[in-house]
């Protein structure tokens, strides 16, 4: 298979605004099957809006972003959600008032090849035994993972997180790094916006660093050791 049959996103010069306000100045990025590729920067820095223009669910877009081949610049949120992604935000939008189960047979399948409830309970035990808990009843680390889980149940098989392991507890986040692990094997496609590096760096095959809307680095897992004072001075870590 060559290399451009495998591009799940390529984004080109993407501008994106809210209302006067020019966020992304010219992006340009692209992530291959099976990878899971990181957007780092400090808070403010458009990364955050990347993954809502990719969903079309910013003000105004120009530019392209191509997924699976296919122009989505002027297509619905919903319309691009067919095409296979999935978004999780940072708010996890679980619906409270049911249980983890009803949470789980609740979203559409936009594909064919959603995970199963089984697979679903096995990648997440937790949420096995919680299954008939309120959703206001979980943790913060159930609720990410619920949120995770619900989006793999639709079928989506390219995923977009938004700061998944905000506010959890060491063990959460590294069961988390497991679950994705585990996605990429399957071939699932990742775009992860992380304020936590020690948790990327390890499961990420490359890093985009933003700063002000623009990208500004990219740096292959095999580069981070020489490349770390730099990553440094742009996250400010």
């Amino acid at each position: 298979m060559s290399r451009s049959s495998r591009e799940k996103i390529r984004i080109s010069d993407l501008h994106a605004f809210y209302g006067e306000s020019h966020i992304l100045h010219g992006i340009d990025l692209n992530i291959r099957q099976g990878e899971l590729v990181t957007l780092l920067g400090r808070n403010g820095s458009g990364r955050s809006t990347t993954l809502r223009a990719v969903m079309g669910m910013v003000g105004r877009r120009s530019g392209s972003i191509m997924v699976n081949g296919n122009e989505t610049l002027n297509l619905a949120p919903h319309r691009i959600a067919h095409l296979g992604l999935g978004y999780c935000p940072e708010e996890r939008g679980i619906f409270s008032s049911l249980n983890v189960e009803e949470n789980l047979m609740l979203p559409p399948a936009v594909r064919s090849d959603g995970v199963s409830l089984d697979e679903l309970y096995e990648m997440f035990p937790n949420l096995y035994e919680r299954r008939f808990s309120q959703g206001t009843r979980l943790s913060g680390g159930e609720q990410q993972m619920l949120a995770l889980a619900r989006i793999l149940r639709t079928g989506a098989n390219i995923l977009l997180l938004d700061e998944i392991t905000e506010g959890l507890a060491p063990v959460i986040v590294q069961k988390l790094a497991q679950v994705l692990l585990k996605l990429k094997e399957r071939g699932l496609t990742i775009l992860l916006v992380e304020q936590n590096f020690r948790f990327a760096a390890p499961i990420a095959d490359r890093h985009y660093v933003m700063e002000h809307g623009h990208i500004v680095e990219e740096v292959h897992a095999h580069e981070l050791e020489a490349k770390t004072e730099l990553l440094n001075t742009y996250l400010g870590v």
